[in-house]
C-alpha cells in the first residue's frame, strides 16, 4: 500500500471532524498526511475494539510504522492501536487526552445528566460555554447542534447508564501529549499526570489557551510542536537506521518540506 501516508489523523466523530481540518491543512504542507474516519449509526454499539480492528486492517499491509494523531477519542483509540500494536506505530500525539483517558465532554455530560435536573438542551448549552467560551447566541446554537450529533453518532463508550473508566498507563511507542491551559475537560493536572509513563523522549506540551479544540484555534502553533517532535524522532533516526524515516535525510536539520497530500479514508 504505496499511497499510505506519513501522518495519520485518527476521527471516529462525523460531527467533530472539522475541528481537526486547520491542524491538517498546516501539517499537509510539511507531510503527506491523511485523515482516518470511523462512524456509525445510533444503533450500532460503541466498540472501541471495533475501531481498533478496522483501524489495523487499514494499517497491516503498510510496509513501515506510521505517525497516529488523535485529539479526544480518536486520541483514545491511537492510543489503545498503539499498545496492541506497537510494531506499526511510529509515534503517537495526544490532542487533549488526559492520564485516564477514556474522560472526554461526553463523561463531564452524563455525570451533569446524573447530578442535576436540567434537560439535554439546557447542559449541552452548558457545555458549549465550557468547551469553546462562546456566548453569542448564533455560535452556541450551530455548536450546540454539533454536540448533539456527536453525542447521537460518535464512538463513545459513555451513556446514561454508565461511565467507564481505562486504566492510566503508558505505551511503548515515543509520545507526545498536547492540551490546553484553560481546557476544563483535560485540565493541567491531568495532562501532567502523563509524567509518570514518559519515556526519554517523550514530551508534554500545552497550549497557553484554546480550550478543549485549541488545535483548531491554533494551527500553526499546535503544528510545529508536534513537527519539532517529529524532527526529533528522525534525528535519532540518523542514529538507528534501521527506522524509517518520513523526513528527507538532507532535511532533517530543518523543517520539512515534502509533498502536499492529504488524502481520506471513508469507512
Amino acid at each position: 500500500m504505496n499511497n499510505l501516508p506519513d501522518v495519520l489523523c485518527l476521527n471516529v466523530s462525523p460531527s467533530l471532524q472539522v475541528f481537526d481540518k486547520p491542524l491538517l491543512r498546516y501539517l499537509s504542507t510539511k507531510l503527506i498526511t491523511a485523515q482516518w474516519e470511523y462512524s456509525q449509526s445510533q444503533d450500532d454499539p460503541c466498540l472501541l475494539d471495533v475501531a481498533v480492528t478496522m483501524l489495523h486492517d487499514y494499517l497491516k499491509f503498510r510496509n513501515r510504522p506510521i505517525h497516529l494523531i488523535g485529539h479526544s477519542m480518536g486520541g483514545l483509540l491511537g492510543l489503545l492501536y498503539a499498545r496492541r500494536h506497537p510494531e506499526r506505530v511510529r509515534s503517537l500525539t495526544l490532542l487533549a487526552v488526559g492520564v485516564y483517558p477514556a474522560i472526554n465532554w461526553q463523561a463531564h455530560y452524563y455525570v451533569y445528566r446524573q447530578l442535576f435536573p436540567f434537560s439535554r438542551e439546557k447542559i449541552i448549552a452548558q457545555m458549549v460555554e465550557s468547551l469553546f467560551g462562546y456566548r453569542y447566541p448564533k455560535n452556541c446554537k450551530k455548536l450546540a447542534k454539533v454536540l448533539e450529533e456527536d453525542l447521537d453518532y460518535s464512538l463513545s463508550p459513555h451513556s446514561l447508564l454508565k461511565t467507564i473508566s481505562i486504566e492510566a498507563s503508558g505505551v511503548e511507542v515515543p509520545l507526545m501529549v498536547c492540551g490546553s491551559q484553560d481546557d476544563f475537560v483535560v485540565d493541567p493536572h491531568s495532562l501532567q499526570g502523563w509524567q509518570f509513563y514518559l519515556k526519554k523522549s517523550d514530551r508534554i506540551w500545552q497550549c497557553p489557551q484554546g480550550r478543549h479544540f485549541f488545535h483548531c484555534f491554533y494551527p500553526q502553533l499546535v503544528g510545529e510542536q508536534i513537527l519539532d517532535f517529529l524532527q526529533e524522532l528522525e534525528r535519532e533516526n540518523l542514529e538507528c537506521p534501521s527506522r524509517n524515516s518520513v523526513f528527507p535525510k538532507n532535511l532533517v536539520s530543518e523543517i520539512p518540506l515534502t509533498r502536499n497530500q492529504v488524502s481520506e479514508n471513508r469507512n
